[in-house]
């Protein structure tokens, strides 16, 4: 295009020559016409985009499903030099649900366009903002955006690619566990809330003498040893229980482990709602999932904590999860690997739309390695065998896509 340019205005500058050498006023007219449009041309093609910047701002960019977000965007032209027309076209995620403006569609599956077209005068910038709500959890990317620019009479153009992205995560519903079908007092009652005082095995803070009836498991044979006398150990006391939530991603049968989507939103919404839950509540609370870590190739493992960020970490890591995950590693590895894992008198809860026989053992093992366990069955399963002593609940799978979208938070 710009060789054609440049050839047109050679060409326009000669007629001009001709003209001037032969004093005909019309062709001395249009040739000087022809050759100020090439020149303006070639100046805008070449010059067009230099100096204009594109930016794009998000007024959060982690937010809860359902919530709203502005998006906006400035243009600025800083030179001399006008724009006739500029036209960006930028992509979105077709999961959120502009509320301002128009979007249509990309090339890229899933994907959607905002296309903002206008004129960019001299050192002016433009700013334009739109709403959209965010219906379905999920970690989104906006952009990369297209630029394009030109003459007035579109005869040349010249393209840029603004690659910047903004990522947007949106946590899944937070809900009040009745909402579910759970009995939160309950489950909360016997499971999540009950915060006893009880010895710590690991923390060891003193001896005293032996008395009739103490453990041997608890005899502390080098004091024993140095004093003469038997000694038992004397544990720090705790109130603080630390309690693992375990998601299983697998929602049908074996051997073809796959993905039922609202089986999946429900165990998430279910993951979502009781660390939260538990967390107010004062629990260390730590996430496991059976899907493999974004970008990386290995469990979701997060754990039990009581830092300030560890809710956020835990939802950021429930947004990632793939809605068809394409790996995974059985949950009743997990359950046995990270369960016993935890400290001596933790809680071990597991979500699973279909909880097999090998999970049901691993849960029983866990158990009995000192640590209280519950199965919370996500549809209508029934547990033909290893259920008698395990605390099972279930969140019903008749919920619509539509109720799960629109169950309301906690507050």
């Amino acid at each position: 295009m710009k060789h054609r340019s440049t050839m047109w205005l050679i060409l326009s500058l000669f007629i001009l020559f001709i003209g001037l050498l032969t004093r005909q006023g019309p062709v001395i007219l249009i040739a000087a016409s022809l050759a100020l449009v090439e020149i303006l041309t070639i100046t805008w093609e070449r010059y067009g985009l230099s100096r204009v910047s594109y930016q794009r701002k998000l007024s959060a960019s982690r937010v809860f499903c359902g919530e709203e977000v502005q998006l906006e965007v400035e243009i600025s032209n800083r030179k001399p030099l006008p724009l006739p027309w500029i036209e960006i076209e930028d992509e979105i995620p077709e999961h959120i649900s502009l509320l301002t403006g128009k979007a249509s569609p990309s090339s890229n599956p899933g994907r959607m366009e905002i296309t903002h077209l206008f004129p960019l005068m001299w050192y002016e910038k433009v700013t334009r903002r739109y709403r959209f709500s965010c219906p379905r959890r999920g970690f989104y990317s906006l952009g990369p955006a297209r630029i394009i620019t030109g003459d007035l009479l579109g005869l040349a153009a010249s393209e840029t690619k603004y690659l910047k992205s903004d990522d947007l995560i949106i946590f899944p519903k937070i809900v009040p566990l009745e909402d579910l079908g759970i009995p939160s007092a309950h489950l909360s009652g016997e499971v999540l809330t009950r915060k006893r005082v009880f010895e710590d095995p690991i923390l060891t803070i003193g001896t005293r003498e032996y008395q009739s009836g103490d453990s041997l498991k608890r005899i502390h044979w080098k004091s024993s040893a140095r004093t003469g006398q038997l000694q038992t150990r004397i544990f720090e006391p705790s109130t603080t229980m630390d309690m693992g939530i375990f998601l299983d991603v697998r929602t049908t049968k074996p051997p073809m482990f796959g993905t039922i989507p609202q089986l999946t939103e429900l165990g998430i919404i279910a993951a979502a709602s009781m660390c939260y839950h538990s967390i107010l509540k004062g629990f260390r609370v730590g996430l496991y999932v059976n899907e493999w870590r974004y970008q990386a190739r290995e469990a979701i493992a997060i754990p039990p904590s009581l830092h300030p960020d560890q809710l956020p970490r835990i939802l950021e890591n429930l947004a990632k999860i793939d809605p068809a995950p394409n790996e995974s590693m059985p949950m009743s590895a997990l359950v046995l690997r990270e369960g016993t894992s935890l400290p001596w008198g933790s809680t071990v809860v597991v979500i699973s739309a279909m909880p097999t026989e090998g999970l049901l053992s691993s849960l029983n093992q866990v158990k009995k390695a000192g640590r209280m366990v519950a199965l919370v069955v996500v549809g209508g399963l029934d547990l033909p065998y290893g259920k008698d002593d395990l605390n099972v609940y279930r969140i019903p799978d008749n919920l619509s896509w539509e109720e799960l979208t629109t169950l309301s938070l906690q507050k």
